[in-house]
Formats: structure tokens, sequence, C-alpha cells
């Protein structure tokens, strides 16, 4: 990636994020009263301006009533209208100047409207969680709010000691007075604002599976009357996980965290390190395997790996839809090549006005960019073949593990494990609308015969569930 890409508005949506400068660490202190949904904070904002000087910036916050803003500990100039706090420094910034900003808010949080609803703070019956994705961080804290702008964060929360609280990241703390208790969660991964995660509930806190030495703690935090149903539903994640990183290389942050809050959810939302599921992908029997894989594999692809922009959130989709059918095929299910056939014929029969490289905001959430995501990334497999392909693909989680990529990134990447041109493939399958005949599978798999992951207890392998 050049440094141009990272550091021009979105076009999506353009009056999300300032350009101009770029944050590196957030700490976040709030205070929350579910009853009421009150919340009160205050954020210490760690950040670098760009290679001009800043004699003003901006941050992204809903209509909440600002208490005090400061600036390396001077008081600004600043107006908060439109989601947008706008800020000017006592004295402008210099180039390349690392300052802080301290701000503090005070009100009832609730969603950001957006065309897809309400999108960050989502108060529940009992609690609430945040699933921000794309533009829902600002419904609750404020932040530079564009996915390329990755930060470290620390979160504290204070709230009744009857709920429990889950943040991305390790839990440093867990501080009881009297009948309110602090958590205190750390994540030193970069993060994109969408991806910081919180959930206020109810819970039981179960461990998924024994780590073993080095590896990565997995635990859920479920409503009791559920846990006998998620416990079957996901008794096979710990596979997942070692499937994952088998193909994509080591799961890129410190533990990894499954929520299931007491209602029913549209989709399951991706965090960082966190994931988050509502009680209607709880049923006992499974249902929902292949949501898990794919809230799972986004922990490499979009959280790790992270879009320069919402234009390529292909990269994002497309990759966990792969995830979904690679476990397919390793767990004794379909094989990945039978769910693409089926993925195309949908496709084919559906309206062909999708350009996946650059979608437009009112596609980018299109089932249809899900679907021929995952048949791009297994047409770049047919062109590869396995060895090469898996290759490519663990490269691509391992070099950029961290980092911000493109759609053009993608397409040199893949280039360089070709043994023939692949740019008219790519073009077609990126750049085109007409969707492209699906190539053959590879002569050679490097698939066990056997399921390498068989199912847990003994029981038959669900076939024809992806």
């Amino acid at each position: 990636m050049n440094g141009q890409s990272t550091a021009a508005s979105d076009p999506y949506f353009p009056a999300n994020g300032d350009p101009r400068y770029r944050v590196h660490r957030y700490e976040l202190a709030l205070e929350y009263r579910p009853g009421p949904n009150r919340l009160a904070g205050t954020a210490r904002l760690s950040a670098i301006a760009g290679r001009a000087a800043l004699a003003e910036f901006h941050l992204n916050l809903a209509e909440f009533k600002i208490g005090r803003v400061m600036v390396d500990g001077r008081r600004p100039h600043f107006t908060h209208r439109g989601g947008k706090l706008r800020i000017r420094p006592a004295k402008p910034l210099a180039a390349g100047a690392a300052f802080t900003v301290e701000v503090h808010w005070v009100g009832n949080p609730k969603p950001v409207t957006s065309p897809w609803g309400g999108l960050g703070w989502e108060e529940l019956t009992d609690g609430a969680l945040v699933a921000s994705q794309p533009v829902g961080a600002p419904s609750w804290y404020p932040c530079n709010d564009r996915p390329a702008d990755k930060a470290s964060y620390q979160i504290s929360v204070n709230t009744p000691s009857a709920y429990t609280v889950v943040a991305g990241g390790r839990l440093l703390t867990r501080t009881t007075r009297a009948s309110t208790t602090t958590w205190v969660y750390e994540q030193p991964a970069p993060t994109s604002s969408y991806l910081v995660g919180l959930s206020i509930g109810m819970y039981q806190t179960v461990l998924l599976g024994d780590p073993g030495l080095g590896g990565v703690t997995q635990s859920a935090h479920v409503p009791a009357h559920l846990l006998p149903r998620f416990s079957r539903d996901f008794a096979r994640q710990p596979a997942m996980m070692k499937l994952f990183e088998e193909l994509f290389g080591p799961y890129p942050f410190g533990e990894y965290a499954v929520v299931v809050a007491d209602e029913e959810l549209d989709v399951p939302v991706e965090a960082q390190g966190l994931s988050l599921f509502g009680t209607n992908h709880v049923d006992g029997v499974r249902g929902s395997e292949r949501l898990i894989a794919h809230e799972l594999a986004h922990q490499w692809f979009g959280n790790s790996v992270t879009i320069a922009d919402w234009r390529h959130i292909w990269l994002n989709e497309g990759f966990a839809k792969y995830a979904e059918w690679l476990w397919s095929e390793r767990s004794g299910g379909r094989r990945a090549h039978e769910l693409a056939l089926a993925a195309h014929r949908l496709l084919a029969s559906q309206a062909q006005d999708l350009v996946l490289a650059d979608p437009g905001r009112k596609l980018m959430f299109d089932d249809r960019l899900y679907q021929r995501g995952g048949l791009a990334v297994h047409a770049v497999r047919c062109a590869l073949g396995d060895e090469a392909f898996f290759r490519m693909l663990r490269d691509w989680a391992t070099s950029h593990r961290h980092g911000v990529v493109s759609t053009v990134a993608f397409t040199a990447h893949v280039a360089r494990y070709a043994s023939e041109p692949v740019d008219g493939l790519l073009s077609a399958w990126l750049y085109e609308p007409a969707l492209p005949p699906l190539p053959s599978p590879p002569a050679r798999l490097s698939v066990p015969a056997k399921p390498g992951y068989p199912p847990t207890n003994g029981e038959p392998a669900a076939r024809g569930r992806s």
C-alpha cells in the first residue's frame, strides 16, 4: 500500500474520519447504567499529525453532551454538530507532531442511523452491545472513524456488579466496590474503530477446549439457559481455530471470545478478538456452524488484515465466505468446489450489476458480494493449484498482519504465485459486473481423503451444511 491510499477520505463515507492525522492509542474510561441507559465517558487519544500542520481537526461523535475538551493540556476552541466534533487547538500542531486529545461526554447512547438501520451502541432488554460496522463507532465514543486508522485500546467500564462486561482484548483487572464493578481490558494490537467490540449482560463465562501450551485461549460468555445448546453448537470452534492457523498462519491476537446476547440478532458481528451472536444462532443442532467459521476467519481477514477503505470490503467478506467453504471441505461436509458451483448457479440467476472491487455504498453488504467474493477466491485457487494457492493465502495473511491492504495489493500478491498470467481472470472477477464462468477445479487437491477434523462425540458428519 502506498501512503496516499491510507491518507484519503473514504469515498463511501467522506464525513467519517479525518485523514490529516492518525491515532495510535485510545484510553476509554466509561460508566454505564443499564436502567436509564446512561453513559458517561472520558477518552484520551494519543495521536500524530500528518504531513501538514494541523490548525484544526475533527473526531466523529454522536449527539452527546460534551463536558470538556483538551489538546495537549490546553483548552481548544471546538464545535459539535452533525456527529462531528471539530477542534481548533490554541496553537496549530506542527506536521508530524505527537499530541493528545481528551474528551469528556455524557448522554444516552443510541445507534447512529444508516442505510442498513441503526449501527453501534444498542440497548438490549437487559444490557447493551456494540455492533459498529461500518460507521457505528461514534455512537459511543469519539474516534477517527476510518478503517485504515488502527490503534491500540484500553477500555475501562464501570457498571452494576450483576453484569458481565466483555471487550476485545485481555482482561487486566476486575475491581468491585460497593454495588459496581470496573472491568479493564487491553487490546494492544492495532484496531479499527468499527472493530472495537463491547457487550454488557448477564452471562456465564466458559472456556472452549484446552488451548494447551502456547495455544489461543477461547472463552465464551453465554446466558445460562443457552449453555446446553451452545456447548453443542460451538463444540468444533477449537478445531476451526486449529485449521485456520494451519491455513492462514498464527492467530493474530492474544485471545478470542464469543458472546451470545440474550436477544436475536439479524447477523453475527465480528469485532477485534471477539464475535457477537444472537439467541437465533444457537439452536443445538449446529445450524449456524458456517457463521461460527465465518466470524472466526474475520480475525485474520478484516481485523488483522484491514481494508484501506470500504471499497475493498470484498477482501473481508470474500475470504470469510471462502473460509466457510474450507471448513466444510476439511470437516467432512461438501467440498469447496461443490459449494462454489451452488453459489455460481445462484448468482447466475440474479442481477449482474455488482462490481466486486468497488460495489458502491448501496451494495457493499449485498449477499451477492459475499458469494461472488468467495467465488473470486475459489477462481484464484483453481488458477494457481492448491500448493501455490495455500502458500499465497497464508503469506497474504502473515505478510500483512496488522496492516492495511487494497484490491490492487491483492492482485499484485496473487501474481507472484502464478505460473501463468492471471490478469484477465482477476479483472473479470473483480472489475467486471458480468459473472465469469467458474474455472475447473485444480487437478490435484491437497485436502485429505478423510476428514481431518471429524465431528466431536463420534457423531456422523453433517454433510451439505455450509
